[in-house]
């Protein structure tokens, strides 16, 4: 592959940034000292909350419009419709499969470990406080088929509004299909969106340089808030969790990867440095979201794969709520004295399999998903969540990044059945050989689609901190 000179001169600026200007490194050091600010002086870190809300807030006002100009594009981009519904159906077929591996995963583990025999948990003293008593209300009045009736919005604007990533997919659809459907009409509109989408990475780049601000104030409050010692009560059950997730990644997850797309899994970690830090430092994947999908195109993977599966990815393919779900069900019928045989465990996990995407983006939603599990189940009292209420920001990170990483192999996975990567390209970037964006010989010799989200001086650094213009 040859290089322009503009490669080798954005090349020579990567190599010569000093290593404390890169995002990741300053996100890891702000998680350090939020952690200590935490440990020592928690009235203090408590009041650090807002600094990493607010950070997290401006990140989720940029999903939506990210989502849907990017779906739009997508679509647009596409020459045969009938491709859009192909991607939908398989994406949707693989995140079904991979969420009952993930299921089964967690079962397995706390069947083989047990943790919660010997607890003899009474539940009627198990009295619920906080936003626990919210969470279990409405987990029970929340029906398996709610995820399906909620996908149309009240309004168009009410999705972005509300920040519900389904009804935005919902939307983006049906108007990167309408604006295809038009013909030469609808091209100008093509154009502005994918000039919008510019403006919208640009806005992205200044809030990601307040990253580092984010990452310390929601670790700090964590840590101030729950304290270190919680980490003491229900070790076991946060270990075995960590465990199971970092196996499930590297082992099922790896697996399918080096099998099906011969790509490493470790690789693909250290590509993603920035945004594994990013996630636990703020708890939640949906920050690392705009980064992962600059990233994949960069890859070589198709933009309308990208588009449609990454956004879809974040409500119907979490891996790590996944497991985490089946654990904590099992850990709260254990300690209960809950007894279930295996049938009644088979039949939680197609229950499961089904809350799990009931609650998709909505706040406490691995609450209410399981206790909407417990409720349409009947055996496991709900107010058993309070066991493990304490320890569950202690595992939000891990959820998150088995999320993050789940959807990443899934969006390969689904753009190699689609003949829709260029794997050369893509074992060149993951190995390091590719550091400055793609010359226009190698976007026009490639199958995969040049655009301008890819294109980008921000993708040729592997990082989330800025989001340069496209050349022409």
């Amino acid at each position: 592959m040859t290089h322009t000179p503009h490669d080798a001169a954005t090349s020579a600026a990567t190599k010569a940034k000093p290593w404390y200007g890169q995002l990741y490194i300053q996100v890891l050091a702000a998680i350090v000292v939020g952690i200590v600010l935490g440990w020592r002086w928690p009235d203090l870190a408590t009041s650090m909350e807002p600094i990493g809300t607010t950070f997290i807030a401006a990140m989720k006002m940029l999903i939506g419009p990210i989502v849907f100009l990017t779906i739009i594009g997508g679509i647009a981009g596409v020459a045969d419709l009938k491709k859009v519904g192909l991607t939908g159906l398989k994406a949707l077929t693989y995140f079904q499969v991979g969420t009952i591996a993930a299921l089964a995963t967690g079962l397995v583990a706390i069947n083989v470990f047990r943790l919660g025999d010997g607890v003899h948990a009474d539940t009627s003293r198990l009295a619920t406080s906080g936003d626990v008593g919210q969470y279990i209300e409405k987990g029970e009045h929340q029906q398996w088929w709610e995820f399906l009736t909620n996908l149309v919005p009240h309004s168009f604007f009410g999705a972005f509004v509300e920040g519900d990533i389904l009804q935005v997919i919902f939307l983006a659809v049906i108007f990167g299909i309408a604006i295809k459907s038009v013909g030469r009409i609808g091209e100008p509109l093509i154009a502005g969106v994918n000039r919008l989408t510019e403006v919208v990475f640009k806005v992205l780049s200044f809030v990601m340089k307040a990253a580092p601000l984010g990452a310390f104030g929601a670790m700090a409050y964590a840590i101030g808030k729950f304290g270190l010692s919680t980490l003491t009560s229900l070790g076991s059950l946060i270990l075995l969790f960590y465990v199971t997730s970092v196996l499930f990644v590297v082992v099922v997850l790896g697996s399918v990867l080096a099998a099906y797309v011969k790509l490493n899994i470790f690789q693909l970690f250290r590509y993603f440095k920035e945004e594994f830090f990013l996630v636990l430092g703020t708890s939640t994947a949906e920050p690392a979201l705009p980064g992962l999908m600059r990233k994949l195109q960069f890859m070589g993977v198709e933009r309308s794969t990208v588009g449609l599966v990454v956004p879809t990815g974040y409500s119907f393919n979490l891996d790590g709520a996944a497991i985490y779900l089946s654990l904590a069900t099992l850990y709260i019928a254990q300690a209960t004295d809950t007894a279930l045989s295996v049938g009644q465990q088979l039949g939680l996990l197609a229950v499961m399999l089904l809350t799990s995407k009931g609650a998709a983006g909505v706040a406490g939603g691995g609450f209410i998903a399981l206790t909407a599990t417990l409720s349409t189940v009947g055996h496991v009292p709900a107010a058993g969540i309070m066991l493990i209420f304490g320890i569950d920001k202690f595992m939000s990170e891990c959820r998150a990044l088995v999320n993050f990483y789940g959807n990443a192999v899934a969006t390969l996975v689904i753009a190699k059945w689609e003949n829709g990567v260029d794997l050369a390209r893509a074992r060149q970037v993951l190995a390091g050989h590719v550091t400055a964006a793609a010359p226009a010989t190698h976007a026009a010799e490639s199958p995969v689609r040049s655009s301008p989200v890819a294109d980008t001086e921000e993708s040729a650094r592997h990082s989330t901190s800025e989001a340069a213009s496209p050349r022409a």
